[in-house]
């Protein structure tokens, strides 16, 4: 009796899909799409070409000998099985199945000797199909059980992306830091290619096919929501997916101060929260449109790309369209919410000239607006969005903005002492103070108001910063690192007292660039003027 026909014997008490064996992993079997492991230790080559030695014809066992892959039937006494045997740059791959209404071609990829008519029967009659890559064709469930395998592994460790590269094993950022998965090795083109196309909705397929980069969210049910990223690079195809949680995030998890969380109970207004990608704005404005949800009696639409958070009916009817499968881009969607009842609308992303007029305008009429834009402070997000319109207009809107802009809040990720991640928040709120400064164009004074309003609930982001060092939640380095007024800081660092020998360091090992350039002092020298070729 071979070796084999023990695992196999196993598949089919199991009513397994298929067994899956890969050098340096223990052997699994398919079940339903999840692999279940059948031995406690890894296999090694030898053992495969051994194990498959014992079952093969002469031919393909020469084949195996030689270190080549190959694709045949085996028939045992639990019935016949279609294997295909692959090597790559990883050890050998293979994949054994019932050959139940043509598997055989399903799993070997011999459907270019079949003629069409024969093709079409036997992925008609093959639950699950294939996908095919090139010339293979790899089992629809083998490809979607490890990219489900690789976002649970993510989930579980409480990282926050999942980065899939051809050449290079899955690496996952946990507490802002890469690394690579324990135990797996770098991924094919084939396989990496076949565990995209498995989960990627048909929209995207085609839209991926001719642009090379995509963007959709999938859903493991009782896990979490993923938002994708396929693309295309040097080596092949590559992939990002975040983590967004199953359940919806509140503002006591977030910790949101009341003076935010006031910004929900306008009835007219535009509210933008900003940060560099990555820093958590889409988890505060659920946190914000979960309080509207729960406290107020009205009517959201969101506005997404892709749909993120999953909110459910509360007090609230949540309406949430999704660019590209349910409305045509953002304008549009906004310009027909106006004519769909609604009472707060939040815009994922303000990214062109028509959809901030949009939203500019609607929140002018009568509608809480919530809208999100990559600026790191209050005062570059103001202008970012005037400098978005020609010259002639920017007055107007200057006006306009001064009135409907009821607060902005900019935020970054730290990493915390110990583990995990804290955001930092700048507060800024439509003050008639600040609404003056926007109308007149002197948004540099701005940083100045706010950090005289503490009184209001305003904050800036290096107060909030050195709060967190004070507090020792952050370390004064990572603190640094993240501020945008870099100077000012620094000053903040050294009156606390606080530790900030990590700039002469830096400095030591040629990293004064992270150092805040001391202005010219008065009578200096002026900076020679770069040569002229």
């Amino acid at each position: 009796m071979a070796q084999l026909d023990r695992l196999i014997a196993v598949m089919v008490t199991n009513k397994a899909d298929s067994i899956s064996l890969m050098e340096n992993d223990a052997a699994r079997m398919i079940v339903k799409g999840t692999p279940t492991p059948l031995t406690k230790t890894p296999l090694g080559g030898a053992q495969i070409v051994a194990l498959l030695g014992e079952i093969a014809p002469p031919d393909d066992a020469a084949k195996l000998t030689a270190g080549q892959g190959t694709t045949f039937r085996y028939d045992s006494a639990d019935g016949s099985f279609g294997v295909r045997v692959r090597r790559g740059e990883t050890g050998w791959m293979v994949n054994i199945a019932k050959d139940d209404h043509g598997e055989f071609q399903r799993m070997t990829g011999s459907f270019r000797a079949m003629p069409e008519d024969e093709q079409a029967a036997v992925r008609a009659s093959t639950p699950g199909g294939t996908v095919a890559v090139g010339d293979a064709r790899i089992p629809l469930e083998l490809a979607k059980s490890e990219i489900d395998g690789l976002l649970t592994t993510l989930v579980q460790k409480g990282g926050s992306d999942l980065h899939l590269r051809v050449g290079e094993p899955p690496v996952i950022r946990l507490h802002g830091e890469m690394m690579r998965i324990d135990g797996k090795r770098p991924l094919e083109t084939d396989m990496l290619e076949a565990m995209l196309q498995s989960i990627m909705p048909e929209r995207n397929k085609k839209e991926f096919a001719e642009t090379w980069d995509s963007d959709y969210a999938y859903e493991i049910e009782g896990l979490a929501r993923f938002r994708a990223n396929a693309a295309k690079e040097r080596k092949g195809v590559a992939a990002v997916f975040r983590v967004i949680p199953a359940t919806v995030v509140n503002v006591e998890q977030m910790q949101v101060t009341q003076e935010v969380q006031n910004l929900c109970f306008l009835t007219k207004g535009l509210v933008l929260v900003t940060g560099p990608t990555g820093s958590g704005k889409s988890t505060t404005l659920c946190a914000l449109i979960d309080l509207v949800n729960r406290s107020r009696t009205d009517h959201v639409i969101t506005i997404e790309d892709p749909i993120e958070f999953v909110h459910p009916n509360k007090n609230c009817i949540i309406t949430q369209r999704q660019v590209g499968v349910h409305t045509q881009s953002f304008k549009s969607a906004l310009r027909a919410a106006l004519r769909e009842d609604p009472d707060v609308i939040l815009v994922g992303e303000m990214r062109d000239l028509e959809t901030t007029a949009i939203a500019i305008e609607t929140a002018e009429t009568g509608h809480l607006v919530f809208g999100t834009l990559h600026t790191t402070t209050a005062a570059s997000t103001i202008d970012r969005v005037i400098d978005q319109f020609p010259a002639d207009r920017q007055d107007q809107v200057r006006t306009m903005l001064s009135e409907s802009l009821k607060g902005v809040v900019s935020q970054v990720l730290l990493k915390k002492i110990g583990g995990g991640r804290v955001a930092a928040r700048e507060i800024m709120l439509g003050v008639p103070a600040l609404s003056n400064l926007i109308r007149e164009g002197k948004t540099f004074q701005i940083p100045g108001v706010i950090q005289t309003s503490r009184r209001f609930g305003m904050i800036t982001l290096n107060d909030a910063l050195i709060e967190y060092v004070n507090d020792k939640v952050v370390e004064p380095k990572e603190a640094y690192m993240k501020a945008v007024e870099k100077v000012g800081f620094l000053n903040q660092l050294k009156q606390a007292g606080h530790d900030v020998s990590f700039l002469e360091a830096s400095e030591e090992f040629g990293g004064a660039g992270d150092k805040p350039k001391e202005p010219p002092k008065p009578g200096g020298a002026a900076p020679r003027p770069p040569l002229k070729r």
